[in-house]
């Protein structure tokens, strides 16, 4: 899986997309957009994506009842971010400016994950 290829596509969709990145099988790939700075140390983002897992499990849980999850959506004050699972156990986070129509951004993405089938 090329998830370098994956980041750069979905960091393309909107220069309001500041960060992308893929949690899969412990291992982080990820990009922030050229010319920022992340709010957060690589060490702060893979604690809180490995908690993200745990919650997506927890998520799953409850899908005979009402639905399989897509996404999920928290909104900070500085930034949305968007998590959604991929494969077994992984996740791609997607952090953006708070100035999106996030319905949008959201569709885009999806659609750019479901292209690679990860």
């Amino acid at each position: 899986m090329d998830y370098e290829k994956i980041c750069d596509q979905i960091l393309e969709i909107d220069k309001a997309i500041r960060y992308v990145c893929v949690y899969d099988y412990g291992e982080l790939h990820d990009k922030t957009r050229k010319g920022l700075q992340s709010y957060l140390t690589r060490q702060e983002t893979e604690t809180s994506l490995s908690q993200a897992v745990y919650r997506w499990s927890t998520r799953k849980k409850t899908a005979d009842k009402i639905g399989k999850p897509i996404f999920a959506l928290a909104k900070y004050e500085k930034i949305y971010r968007i998590t959604i699972p991929i494969g077994g156990a992984g996740l791609v986070l997607v952090s953006t400016e708070l100035n999106i129509n996030t319905n949008e951004i959201i569709e885009k993405i999806l659609e750019k994950i479901l292209r690679f089938e990860i």
